[in-house]
């Protein structure tokens, strides 16, 4: 699927976040999501966060660095860092930190990530 047929959701200075619902079907989900998420440098997810529970994201995710480097810290404070053309798993519990210019593409349990994402878009004002 292109990237600009996916629906942008939310796009704010340094991010671009485009989220495909009923994308398809995941054992022990009922809705996927396909998404391109396009992240600038410095974009950090702490503050979009905040008020969900742990203010950490609580959806799992799936995905593809097409490029750049991105740190996810979990509730226990560790750290993982992905780049360019690595394949990750996000679990439940995380908040993101853009270090270089980012384009991923994420499969994502579509109910819960698009209530993080309705979080994100009110965090910001609408």
């Amino acid at each position: 699927m292109a990237r600009d047929d996916v629906e942008v959701r939310m796009e704010i200075p340094g991010a671009v976040i485009r989220q495909r619902k009923g994308f398809g079907e995941g054992s022990g989900f009922e809705s996927i999501s396909g998404e391109y998420f396009t992240l600038a440098a410095g974009v950090d997810t702490t503050a979009l966060f905040e008020g969900l529970e742990g203010d950490l994201c609580q959806c799992p995710h799936w995905g593809y660095v097409l490029q750049g480097r991105i740190t996810t810290t979990d509730s226990l404070g560790a750290q993982e860092t992905v780049d360019a053309h690595d394949l990750f798993y996000w679990p439940s519990g995380h908040n993101v930190r853009v270090d270089a210019d980012a384009q991923i593409v994420m499969f994502s349990p579509e109910q819960p990530h698009s209530e993080v994402i309705d979080h994100m878009i009110k965090k910001v004002g609408g």
